[in-house]
């Protein structure tokens, strides 16, 4: 299970270090691809190869969809002796990835995200889903 935020930043050659809890738990080798939301994730091959075979069990337009959006794109990678994994120039455009980045684990997968599109999507939440998902789980 992937918990906790950092701030990271992105080198000029669009590498990141992951925090090293994240690598050991992702392993030698793991995917970037597209978030679900403006940001870029990540997954462990065993996760990825779930999320392959789920997509393969819907209807073959919405099968079509995921596999252009998050399988396409997906590059399998293995971080350098420094822990640094690249993202590549596309996947950081499409997710607005500047310099300043953060990284956030999300149970079974992490995901980058620009810092100035996290800090807006975290106060969007607060203001519209927060309230209603704690009344959901009566807290």
């Amino acid at each position: 299970m992937f918990s906790g935020t950092s701030i990271h930043s992105i080198d000029s050659k669009g590498r990141i270090v992951l925090p090293q809890d994240f690598r050991e738990q992702l392993g030698e080798s793991f995917y970037v691809t597209s978030g679900f939301n403006k940001c870029v994730q990540i997954l462990s091959v065993e996760e990825f190869d779930r999320l392959r075979e789920q997509i393969r069990l819907l209807p073959a337009d919405k099968a079509l969809s995921l596999q252009y959006v998050l399988i396409s794109p997906a590059t399998l990678v293995s971080p350098n002796s420094q822990g640094r994994v690249t993202i590549s120039q596309k996947l950081r455009e499409d997710s607005s990835l500047k310099k300043d980045v953060v990284v956030v684990g999300m149970d079974t997968r992490i995901e980058v995200w620009d810092k100035e599109e996290f800090d807006m999507f975290i106060e969007k939440q607060k203001q519209d889903s927060l309230k209603e998902a704690l009344e959901l789980l009566r807290l």
